[in-house]
């Protein structure tokens, strides 16, 4: 495989480093059959390379509200080792912040429009910065336009995309069932994923509450913005032969953890994983 981002110096030193510890007097038993040191030494390499490559990753999840990108990306967080910027809860923190961006993003977030291309993309380049390097990310919820698809390019290159497809019933009744901690932003549903105590977040014991566009008839306009919003964009990546892993959900009471292996299966087809 090759090393993404011109990384290849980096890991050919920390490869090097490995192998001069691992096989340094200090480190080796001198009963020990050479041939058996040599094993266990590349055993220690091929996990070390494994996970370098892994955090290189850069992802973007595709699916419509209520498809469930929250729940798998913070789930994928962790088994890729990535970091998952979501713009839209960055977006809600900045306004719950007060901050001087995030007074401008709220017009625009109450008036029910996009947040301006220049003022996501300033969003993205900063959180983009303060992921440690080597590390890889998913994108949730950027882009939205073609225009920022293609100011993307310039940032940062794409290894995949991740397509959740589900039927809308099934995201119409996820939705209504739909709990969020008003506090950490942890996600909820009253039907299969219910916290332990009732309407109180189990990770930070914060209230629980709905959104407002949480209801069925907001809920059907918002898949019918978003398929038209979002169809442009994945015959995009597609043109641009971005490979795609597509995750299909058919029953409601799928677990979240079924969906997250089919996703890590297909990325693990193209390598990625």
């Amino acid at each position: 495989m090759v090393l993404a981002h011109g990384t290849d110096s980096y890991y050919k030193a920390i490869i090097l480093e490995t192998l001069v510890k691992e096989t340094s007097p200090s480190s080796v038993n001198p009963t020990e059959p050479t041939v058996n040191i040599f094993r266990d030494a590349t055993k220690n390499l091929t996990s070390l390379v494994k996970v370098e490559l892994l955090v290189m990753v850069n992802l973007i999840i595709f699916g419509a509200p209520g498809s469930g990108k929250g729940t798998y990306a913070a789930r994928l967080k962790e088994k890729l080792n990535v970091e998952v910027i979501a713009t839209g809860d960055i977006f809600r923190e900045m306004i719950k912040e007060d901050t001087p961006l995030g007074r401008k993003v709220k017009a625009y977030v109450e008036k029910g429009l996009l947040v301006p291309d220049d003022i996501t993309l300033e969003v993205l380049k900063e959180n983009l910065a303060k992921i440690p390097r080597g590390k890889g990310f998913i994108l949730d919820g950027y882009p939205r336009t073609l225009k920022q698809a293609k100011a993307l390019d310039g940032i940062a290159k794409i290894d995949a995309i991740i397509h959740l497809v589900v039927p809308d019933w099934i995201i119409i009744e996820r939705l209504s069932s739909r709990r969020i901690c008003e506090n950490c932003g942890a996600i909820y549903n009253l039907l299969f994923l219910k916290p332990k105590k009732d309407m109180i977040c189990d990770k930070c014991g914060g209230s629980l509450y709905q959104r407002s566009d949480d209801t069925p008839e907001v809920i059907k306009r918002r898949i019918e913005v978003y398929e038209k919003q979002t169809q442009p964009l994945l015959e995009y990546y597609k043109e641009k032969r971005v490979p795609f892993v597509e995750a299909r959900c058919e029953k409601l009471e799928t677990p979240p953890e079924v969906v997250v292996q089919e996703i890590m299966n297909g990325l693990k087809r193209l390598g990625l994983a």
